[in-house]
C-alpha cells in the first residue's frame, strides 16, 4: 500500500471513529429523572472504637452486610439528592477477644450528589449528605449477660464516591464507598458506660434503573 493510500486509510478510521463516538448515547442524568437502585452493603467500622467504662474496656465491632436500596431524585441536570436505605444491620461488639454484646441498627443517609459527565458510559459521582442511625435490640453477653445494654441513637455526616457503568439508557450496574461519622453513647443498666466510635466505611453494588 502507497503512502498516500495509507494516509487516506486513516483518515478514514479517525472519521468512522469519531462519528461511532458521536452516535454513542450520552447517557446523561437529567433533571426531573430518577433512579432506582438495588444491591448490597458491607458496613465495616474502623478497627478502634474507643474504650468504656472509663477507659478500661477496649472494645471492637464486627462487620455486617446486607441488601441495600438507593432512591436519587435528579433536581438540576446531573445533580441529585440520593436516600439510602437497607436491611437492619446487626453487629457484634467484642472487648479483647471476648463478645460482650450485640445490636442492629439502620444508617439512612441523605446525600446532595454531583455526578461527572466525563464519559458516555461510566460516571463516576461524589456527594455529602447527613446521616441517621438509629440503634436496637441491645443484648448484653458474656460477662455483662444479664444487664440491660443500650446503644444510643446518632447524627453524623456521610461521604459519598462512586462510579455507574451504564449497561443502556436505563440501567447501570453501581459500585460506591461512603464513609459515614457515627459516634454513639452507651448505656449499661441505665449508667453512661461511654461512647463508641464506629465510623464506618460502607462498601455497596448495585443495579440501577433511571425512570
Amino acid at each position: 500500500m502507497r503512502q498516500e493510500e495509507r494516509i487516506a486509510m486513516r483518515h478514514k478510521l479517525a472519521i468512522a471513529a469519531a462519528l461511532a463516538v458521536l452516535a454513542s448515547p450520552a447517557l446523561a442524568q437529567s433533571q426531573g429523572d430518577w433512579t432506582l437502585g438495588f444491591g448490597i452493603a458491607n458496613v465495616n467500622p474502623k478497627s478502634d472504637n474507643g474504650t468504656l467504662a472509663g477507659g478500661t474496656v477496649p472494645v471492637s465491632i464486627d462487620d455486617n452486610t446486607r441488601p441495600s436500596i438507593t432512591f436519587e431524585y435528579f433536581i438540576r441536570d446531573n445533580i441529585g439528592i440520593e436516600v439510602l436505605g437497607a436491611l437492619p444491620f446487626k453487629h457484634s461488639i467484642k472487648s479483647n477477644g471476648t463478645e460482650i454484646g450485640t445490636v442492629k441498627h439502620l444508617p439512612p443517609v441523605v446525600s446532595l450528589q454531583y455526578h461527572f459527565d466525563a464519559h458516555p458510559r461510566w460516571k463516576p459521582f461524589v456527594g455529602l449528605g447527613v446521616n441517621f442511625t438509629g440503634f436496637w435490640d441491645g443484648e448484653a453477653k458474656g460477662p455483662l449477660a444479664g444487664s440491660d445494654l443500650r446503644v444510643k441513637n446518632s447524627w453524623g455526616l456521610a461521604a459519598h464516591l462512586g462510579v455507574d457503568h451504564w449497561i443502556n439508557e436505563r440501567s447501570a450496574l453501581r459500585a460506591d464507598l461512603r464513609w459515614i461519622d457515627i459516634g454513639a453513647d452507651v448505656e449499661l443498666n441505665g449508667q453512661n458506660i461511654g461512647t463508641v466510635d464506629v465510623d464506618p466505611v460502607v462498601v455497596g453494588i448495585s443495579y440501577v434503573m433511571k425512570f
